[in-house]
């Protein structure tokens, strides 16, 4: 498959190629250059890195220790 390098230096990955890869919009990639060819492999998404942030505003120590609380309450309820 041929492409060409634009004058601002963008190529563009043909339809068929980022389909083939499931690329969207803003994808990223790995450059490098080995034995004299341009090597483009896509970045994916890492687990962790999809979750950052997600728990941003949750508080889970103080649930946790809220639950703690009710245990040791319970537990002192059943014991004389």
């Amino acid at each position: 498959m041929v492409v060409k390098l634009s004058s601002k230096g963008q190529l563009v990955i043909p339809k068929a190629v980022r389909r083939a890869l499931n690329l969207d919009a803003g994808a990223e990639f790995d450059l490098r250059v080995a034995e004299g060819s341009i090597v483009l492999a896509p970045l994916r998404e890492l687990p962790e890195d999809a979750l950052y942030g997600i728990f941003a505003d949750v508080d889970l120590l103080a649930d946790l220790e809220a639950e703690h609380r009710k245990e040791v309450e319970d537990d002192t309820r059943v014991r004389p």
